[in-house]
């Protein structure tokens, strides 16, 4: 992986120069990326990115010629130059792994450091997690819609190339079962898949050529997208060129329940009753909804998915909530907030556990300060050591992220798969230092 240590913004150097200059860069400190509240209307927040941090923390390395940039454009000074020459995160990380759930005040990523190599960490902590989660997010609520019908990511080109192997990612987290996108497949090992797009049928001089060329190339277990002229026709075609056993077909225009309706008795009469029906063309959560009733047996997702569906950031924040008093390592670490009108935050280093009911479901999610209470059987950890001093210890695979979010799906209230507008499906409670409840200021007020 390239170096990630110019994926940030110019005042975090200048921070560190300036806390040099005073004499606190090397302060003990602990920072939270949290978000104060989800978006509008959603229920829950899901976890995606954690696995890319620490992708990106183990390349944050300042080579000489990104000293050398540094240098020239008079962004630091030759002591911080030489600091950052032999930059290498050595402190601790905590946080919530790759599937899990978040809500407003849930401490998605603690990071414990010196002053100087925490800070530098929080654009591209910020970057992948605003949007990983957001894509994350908006394909959990599709697949909930989708039911046992398969998902497949196909955005890529309604984003940047970085961002569209990110979002397949996210979206295989979430439970789409394959990606479009090749790099995705390269670097994350999410299942690629693919078949044809209209320009090959317009290819061809004939629809029945560009469908048997894509037959003889690919087998019957094909998908043949059946919309480029008659929809009825080109199906017959089909059928008609596998004997009745096509794979699938695509439909990506018009009304797709009452197409898919049609084409699903045209298939059964000339008996490809295995042919399955996919449908594309700008879906969303609740398009997925309405064609629950139709027989469709798969969605193709682009623009909503890598745009979070409405939702394109999760609004998280990257704030310092401990430092110590001194350079000393045996100082005090000291809670530290900020009061701003609506945009306060907690001080004190977090924990974090959800509450569940006998039967398994969840209640709440605990946030509390200092160290979580002991015996408590129905409150589930949450928070996972993913460095430690400066070892990466979090490193998982994607398939136990996909089995975590399916896991705490399960745990949620019913109310968690309404696609209307509402709260957070449980409530986050604030414990202070002695275990009592607190004031929330992410919780919504009236």
């Amino acid at each position: 992986m390239d170096s990630t240590a110019l994926m940030t913004d110019h005042y975090e150097l200048t921070m560190v120069q300036a806390a040099m200059s005073s004499g606190t860069a090397f302060r003990h400190s602990v920072f939270e990326l949290f978000a104060r509240r989800l978006p509008e209307g959603r229920r829950y927040g899901v976890v995606a990115g954690t696995g890319r941090l620490l992708d990106a923390v183990e390349a944050f390395r300042f080579d000489p010629a990104a000293i050398d940039f540094l240098l020239r454009h008079k962004v630091v000074d030759d002591t911080l130059a030489q600091w950052l020459a032999n930059y290498k995160f050595s402190g601790s990380m905590y946080g919530y792994p790759d599937g899990e759930l978040y809500f407003p005040g849930s401490p998605l990523l603690i990071v414990e450091g010196s002053f100087a190599e925490a800070v530098v960490l929080e654009t591209v902590a910020l970057s992948i997690y605003n949007y990983d989660c957001a894509v994350a997010s908006a394909a959990s609520r599709m697949t909930l819609m989708a039911g046992s019908r398969p998902c497949i990511e196909m955005g890529s080109r309604r984003t940047n190339e970085h961002a569209a192997m990110a979002a397949a990612r996210a979206a295989y987290i979430a439970g789409f079962s394959a990606t479009s996108n090749l790099a995705a497949g390269q670097a994350y090992g999410v299942p690629t898949t693919g078949t044809a797009a209209h320009s090959f049928t317009l290819l061809h001089d004939t629809e029945e050529e560009a469908f048997a060329a894509q037959l003889q190339t690919l087998g019957e277990n094909t998908t043949l997208l059946v919309d480029t002229y008659d929809i009825e026709e080109a199906v017959r075609t089909g059928v008609r060129l596998t004997e009745g056993e096509l794979g699938a077909i695509r439909l990506d225009s018009g009304d797709l329940s009452e197409l898919a309706t049609q084409v699903r008795a045209l298939l059964d009469e000339l008996g490809a009753t295995k042919t399955r029906i996919i449908v594309t063309s700008d879906l969303d959560e609740f398009q997925i909804a309405a064609l629950r009733a139709a027989p469709v047996d798969g969605y193709g997702v682009g623009t909503s998915l890598v745009t979070g569906s409405g939702a394109p950031t999760c609004a998280m924040v990257y704030k310092l909530v401990a430092r110590a008093q001194s350079d000393r390592e045996d100082a005090e670490l000291i809670p530290v907030a900020k009061a701003s009108m609506n945009k306060a935050s907690i001080g004190g280093r977090k924990f974090a556990l959800r509450r569940l009911n006998a039967r398994g479901k969840a209640t709440t999610e605990v946030v509390g300060i200092g160290t979580p209470p002991e015996g408590d059987h129905n409150d589930r950890p949450l928070l996972a050591t993913l460095i430690d001093h400066g070892q990466i210890v979090g490193r998982e695979s994607l398939d136990a992220a996909r089995e975590r979010h399916t896991a705490a799906v399960a745990e949620l209230p019913m109310d968690a798969r309404k696609m209307s507008r509402g709260e957070p499906v449980i409530e986050t409670i604030m414990l202070d230092e002695s275990g009592k409840p607190a004031d929330n200021p992410y919780a919504k007020r009236a």
